[in-house]
């Protein structure tokens, strides 16, 4: 009989366990035997895995703490935001509150618009004369992002939004996101100022964005909001454009 696994060399071992899918490593051969169990739970095999899949950079290598989290958390990363710019309506967006003539969807780049730096980005949401909202609440442990994971490595949450004004008409935006506990208690806040954008502008898109990171265990849910109106109280839709919302969870 050929050499048993267990008498492989460490590093051919590895790379055998490099080529099986991550959940499997885990969930399955972690519970084979004390050795497999350290393999799986040590930093080898992870940065391994990283490298065949071209997941790590130079800023990575040097924070990730815990490869296998740097690993599932670089796999997982994707847009949290249903529906960001508006291609299927206000589906996916909730609290809806449709001041004036309410929320619209236009084609971009729109009456007296740009357009957006992304060829990727079609459409955007255009509030009214009075107050617009709309918001959308993420489920992290529906996503996909464990307690343990949330709660011991709080990898970063990363919040993005862009918004603009029509060239002819003043506006005002803003926008709030909440990392909510399981009982919907605010852990953390961020509220952008009330952004006034004058009449005249120059019509350009503009990103805001904020990084949650050391907010402390217990956050469940990400609950993003925002919003405006114009200043010109004109009927029809002259307020705030906003399009391409983003909530992403980062290694």
């Amino acid at each position: 009989p050929g050499p048993r696994m267990e008498s492989l060399p460490e590093a051919v071992l590895i790379r055998i366990l490099a080529s099986i899918p991550a959940v499997d490593l885990v969930l399955a051969c972690r519970l084979v035997c004390c050795q497999w169990k350290n393999l799986v739970d040590g930093a080898a095999l992870w940065i391994l895995k990283c490298q065949q899949e071209g997941l790590t950079g130079a800023e990575s290598q040097e924070n990730a703490e815990n490869w296998q989290n740097f690993y599932f958390l670089s796999k997982k990363k994707k847009n949290l935001i249903k529906n960001p710019c508006g291609e299927e309506d206000l589906q996916h967006w909730g609290e809806v509150e449709n001041g004036g003539d309410g929320w619209k969807i236009e084609e971009l780049p729109g009456d007296f618009g740009k357009e957006f730096p992304s060829e990727e980005v079609h459409k955007y949401f255009v509030t009214s004369y009075e107050w617009c909202r709309k918001a959308q609440v993420i489920d992290l442990r529906a996503e996909g992002y464990w307690e343990e994971l949330m709660d011991t490595t709080q990898p970063k949450i990363v919040v993005k939004d862009w918004y603009a004004g029509r060239s002819d008409a003043g506006c005002l935006y803003e926008l709030c996101v909440k990392l909510l506990s399981e009982n919907e208690d605010v852990l953390a806040e961020y509220k952008s100022e009330t952004i006034a954008i004058p009449q005249d502008n120059d019509a350009n898109w503009t990103e805001i964005s904020h990084t949650f990171s050391n907010y402390g265990p217990g956050v469940r849910f990400v609950r993003f909001e925002h919003g405006g109106q114009d200043t010109l109280f004109w009927k029809g839709w002259y307020g705030v454009r906003v399009t391409n919302s983003s909530v992403t969870v980062e290694p």
